[in-house]
């Protein structure tokens, strides 16, 4: 019983894991292409980019960049992409934190 329950956990954590951390990797491109946009948008034909991200089956979720067909993007829009990401990268950083936590109590009750 143990070893099936120490497994379940590892396998729970792992996951856990893998999921904030594709958050966080989400929320960083995302402010990485609001700040492209922003740099560039006196650019003369600069056509913005975005982000697409899709859910994976096991969690998390997958990202990829996308040129957008718009040729004007409001400043303002991409301030609060930024913003925006900001607060998920804080979340997903604040799942792993919980998570680390959890398992050293765990880990302790345990011992």
């Amino acid at each position: 019983m143990w070893t099936r329950l120490r497994l379940r956990d590892t396998i729970s954590s792992m996951s856990t894991t893998s999921i904030a951390l594709s958050g966080v990797n989400a929320a960083m491109l995302q402010m990485d292409v609001a700040a492209h946009n922003i740099a560039n948008q006196q650019t003369p034909d600069f056509k913005p980019q975005a982000v697409v991200q899709t859910a994976e089956p096991e969690g998390g979720v997958r990202t990829k960049i996308v040129q957008t067909r718009d040729a004007d993007s409001p400043l303002e829009g991409e301030i609060v992409k930024q913003m925006s990401a900001s607060y998920a990268y804080r979340a997903s950083l604040r799942v792993l934190q919980t998570e680390e936590k959890m398992t050293g109590a765990l880990l302790d009750a345990r011992a």
